[in-house]
């Protein structure tokens, strides 16, 4: 993330490097100084009607006389999930409140700036709420010069099977499981594996890896961390 600097020689090591869509290409992810290549998200979408004849749905039998149309009942919707407010990884002994940072002015993601938030954890809240369909992204720094770890400097550690617990204002709590865990290219980032529609509630944790580019300033990396709902 922007401002993360290798502290001393320790890099983060990683154990394991590593649907539908509709997305606009819209936003650049700042981690370690150097940039992913993320998206503006459009949330789930459903398949669209069938096509239709002077306003008419197509009928599969013809007939000159149709009866009067009744306008459909919308779909019922679900109120969204309550805000996430905190993070929890047992595997990695990461327990984080969460902050919620959007998009700068030039559409850059925002992260969490120097100061006592440096080493929280922070929700995109262009992303979907946790438990609610689709990818929410959770991120955060690997480390510092100043203070050396930050709050996902293990995240390459995981494995699959390892749980993620978010914690909501309503104080209920939602559990994923990782399925994948990737270290990838920043130049090479998989925007729509990341940022695509899902079936169901996902969650996608990210923060810096590899190596430590010195005269950048960056990692060369991301770690990107899969996760869906916990059975």
């Amino acid at each position: 993330m922007t401002g993360d600097a290798g502290a001393g020689d320790t890099a983060p090591r990683h154990r394991r490097p590593g649907r539908r869509l509709l997305l606009v290409v819209a936003v650049l992810l700042l981690l370690g100084g150097g940039t992913a290549v993320a998206v503006g998200l459009l949330g789930q979408v459903a398949d669209p009607p069938l096509p239709s004849a002077a306003g008419r749905p197509v009928s599969s039998a013809a007939s000159s006389s149709p009866p009067p149309m009744t306008p459909a009942a919308p779909p019922a919707t679900s109120a969204p999930a309550a805000l996430p407010v905190a993070v929890s990884i047992p595997a990695i002994d990461v327990h984080s409140t969460l902050l919620a940072l959007s998009s700068n002015p030039d559409g850059t993601l925002q992260v969490p700036q120097p100061g006592p938030d440096y080493d929280s954890a922070a929700w995109f809240d262009g992303s979907p709420r946790p438990g609610d369909p689709g990818p929410a992204v959770i991120e955060g720094h690997v480390d510092s010069a100043r203070n050396g770890p930050s709050v996902f400097y293990s995240l390459g550690a995981l494995e699959p099977g390892d749980r993620v617990e978010v914690t909501r204002a309503d104080d209920t709590t939602v559990a994923f499981e990782v399925y994948d865990v990737r270290v990838v290219p920043k130049d090479d980032f998989p925007t729509l594996e990341v940022y695509g529609n899902t079936d169901g509630p996902e969650l996608r944790l990210i923060t810096c890896g590899g190596p430590f580019d010195r005269s950048a300033g960056h990692y060369e990396d991301n770690v990107v961390v899969f996760a869906r709902p916990a059975t």
